[in-house]
């Protein structure tokens, strides 16, 4: 896969045709960092080939792992991956490198890492993720540069978040199904990525009860054996071609949807003027009675709509006739890609965390820039719904999560290459 540099759109065509869903990104990193808690090989089946992936991958060879993949299936040898130490050259990256402390210590009882990056969508604090690892008897040290942690072994203990948090309740699995004794973890995530991990981890002999619920219950074993998994289709790759389906009023058949984990977004899909069915492994849409717009919605943690289609649908309510409002209460300043759609003649205005849209038919193409992912994808998007041709510069954030969006859109139809 190569990286995305800048895209090049003709818009104002529906989208019409089939794709198969990628690999699930948000399930497949934290499979991969706890294929480091076996020192053996673990294989993850239909992974992305995406940034992402490859930089969690580059960690592990930095970790002494042995990484090779047949066609999409990521074979990982951890057998002597005994390095405790991640360079911030990596973790600056990405936000997910930070739940390889808990499989440091779970594996070495110590680790050193650089502090997480990726893509700038407001605060994102680790605190909580420090928490999980203190309440499992970890001691941790933080510097301006680095934090490092250490343990003869972790723990069991009672883990109570003040609030949901995906990532650290990711670091507190990970830290829980080698400690001793056992772990409650409360006030959890229940998004799906939370559901495929303790999966992962159960087929790699780990006894985890609760997952998709408020508390899940872990009691620690010796040790894990090698794991083997299916990685899930991702479910945002999917709203997001359900997105560009529904901005070019066209209709598509997603191959291998994750139907069950869209429900908040398929309602909305539906409020629009969009139809759907399931039928023989497919999701059917239809955009072309999209019309309507959204008077008030609210990103919110799974169950709820997600924050990552947030960009993507104020990019088709952009060119939907009426005012929708939309409030963002995950991420603070995840309204990056309205200026942006402005420029493309939407009428967009963002106070806060809420983002009042004018739609309008008849957005523009003209040259943009993305600053992250999910905005990047939202940008395309608009790009396929303007007449005339839209330029997306600053794609590379683009290709950490969709492995070729470009290729899957041309077969829908677009108008849409690499330059």
């Amino acid at each position: 896969m190569r990286n995305l540099d800048e895209i090049r759109i003709s818009g104002g065509k529906p989208l019409y045709g089939t794709v198969k869903v990628q690999g699930s990104k948000n399930a497949a990193l934290p499979m991969m960092a706890a294929s480091l808690l076996y020192k053996g090989v673990s294989i993850l089946k239909g992974c992305p080939k995406i940034a992402d992936v490859f930089c969690m991958e580059e960690i592990l060879r930095e970790l002494g792992a042995s990484t090779w993949w047949e066609d999409h299936d990521l074979y990982m040898d951890c057998t002597h991956a005994d390095g405790t130490e991640i360079p911030c050259g990596y973790t600056g990256k990405m936000r997910s490198s930070v739940i390889f402390l808990a499989a440091l210590l779970g594996r070495s009882g110590k680790g050193q890492m650089g502090y997480p990056g990726g893509c700038v969508i407001g605060q994102r604090p680790i605190d909580l993720h420090l928490y999980a690892l203190r309440s499992l008897g970890a001691v941790i040290e933080e510097s301006p540069f680095f934090i490092s942690a250490k343990c003869d072994r972790l723990s069991g203990n009672e883990i109570c978040f003040t609030k949901r948090s995906v990532g650290a309740t990711e670091q507190a699995i990970l830290g829980a199904v080698l400690a001793r004794g056992e772990t409650s973890i409360r006030n959890c995530a229940r998004e799906p990525e939370i559901v495929w991990l303790c999966r992962y981890l159960r087929r790699m002999g780990a006894i985890i009860q609760g997952e998709g619920e408020d508390c899940i219950c872990i009691r620690g074993v010796e040790e894990l054996h090698g794991g083997v998994m299916q990685v899930p289709p991702d479910r945002i790759v999917a709203g997001t071609y359900l997105c560009a389906c529904a901005a070019t009023r066209g209709k598509i058949s997603l191959k291998n949807p994750p139907v069950g984990e869209l429900d908040a977004f398929l309602e909305v899909y539906r409020k629009m003027g969009g139809q759907y069915k399931v039928k023989s492994g497919k999701l059917v849409a239809d955009g072309t009675g999209v019309n309507r717009a959204v008077p008030f919605l609210k990103t919110e943690v799974y169950p709820g709509f997600p924050t990552d289609l947030q960009s993507p649908l104020m990019a088709v309510l952009a060119a939907v006739p009426g005012e929708s409002h939309i409030r963002e209460q995950i991420f603070e300043d995840r309204f990056k890609a309205a200026e942006e759609l402005n420029r493309m003649g939407a009428e967009i205005a963002v106070v806060g965390r809420d983002a009042r849209i004018c739609g309008r038919k008849g957005l523009r193409g003209c040259t943009v820039c993305a600053e992250e992912l999910r905005g990047g994808a939202a940008l395309v998007i608009a790009g396929l719904a303007a007449q005339g041709e839209t330029i997306v510069r600053g794609c590379s954030y683009i290709s950490r999560g969709y492995e070729h969006i470009c290729e899957d859109l041309s077969l829908m139809g677009a108008d849409i290459v690499l330059i």
